[in-house]
Formats: C-alpha cells, structure tokens, sequence
C-alpha cells in the first residue's frame, strides 16, 4: 500500500502549500501597507513554513522509494509523480495519485504567481527609497566638503532633484 502512502505525503504538501499561500498574501498586505513588523513576523511563519516543507518532501522521497522497491524496481531515481501514475495499475490509485499531483500542481503555480507580484512590490518600494533619498541627500558623486570653485575641474555638476542652495 506504498503508492497510498504517496499520496497522503502529496496530500501533506498540498495543505502546507496552501498555508503558505495564505502567509503570501499577508505578506503582500504587509508589503502594501508598509508594515515592517507584521513583515516581519510573516517572514518568521514562511521560514517555519519553508522547514516543515523540506521534511514533508523528504518524506515523499522515501515514499516515493519505497513504492518503486515494492512494485521490485531497485533504482534510485526520483521519478515523478507522472512517472510514478504509469507504475500504478489500480485505477482507483491512479486516479487518487493524478487528483494529488493536480491539486498541488495548481497550488504551486498559485503561489509562484504571488511571489512573483511580491518580488515586484518589493522592488518598486526600493526604487522608490532611493529616489526619496535622492531627492533629499542628492547625488553621492558630490563632494561634502567645501571646495574652492577656481579649484574645481571644468565638468559641471548636476544637482539633486532637491536643490538645497534655495
């Protein structure tokens, strides 16, 4: 009953998955509302997240080994599941294992979706710190200190976007 024991560790991964879509989207709401705090902790529930996924596809490794040693196959590949679907002959259990390898697939595309939207969110709020910045400090090719202009190279300077002579 090893392609049962595939199925429940799909199943697993599936659950964590979806709790892992559920911390994106806090996250992306931690994002938008320029919330450090709630980030933070965010960040915190997706590393645990992240643990608990790496054990639960350990397992399914070694779920997935164990099925391939009872139907007498002693190799060390790691097939897919798809691979896995043509060893089962029960069409009950291809069926399960097919449903599985759907609803987790659906999941992942999910969540890489909205990593890739938070990915952006995060980059457009750099870009826009440094622009604050810019516009407050100036460029960082200027000199803090004082120089006397007869001493200065003939190439003209340009401001900050914030000119901080008015």
């Amino acid at each position: 009953m090893s392609i049962q024991q595939v199925i429940d560790s799909l199943d697993s991964l599936y659950e964590v998955h979806q709790d892992m879509l559920e911390i994106s989207k806090n996250k992306q709401g931690a994002i938008v509302n320029n919330d450090v705090e709630k980030l933070i902790e965010v960040m915190n529930q997706e590393s645990r997240c992240l643990k608990q996924i790496e054990q639960l596809e350990a397992s399914r490794v070694q779920a997935c080994q164990d099925f391939l040693i009872e139907k007498g196959i002693r190799s060390q590949l790691e097939l897919t599941v798809t691979e896995l679907t043509r060893l089962a002959f029960d069409p009950s259990d291809k069926k399960a294992l097919q449903d599985a390898q759907s609803r987790l697939s659906h999941t992942l595309n999910e969540l890489k979706t909205l990593n890739e939207l938070n990915q952006k969110l995060i980059e457009q709020s750099l870009g826009f710190i440094d622009y604050s910045l810019e516009l407050l400090g100036g460029r960082e090719d200027e000199e803090v200190t004082y120089q006397h202009p007869a001493g200065k190279s003939g190439g003209v300077k340009k401001p900050g976007l914030f000119d901080t002579r008015a």
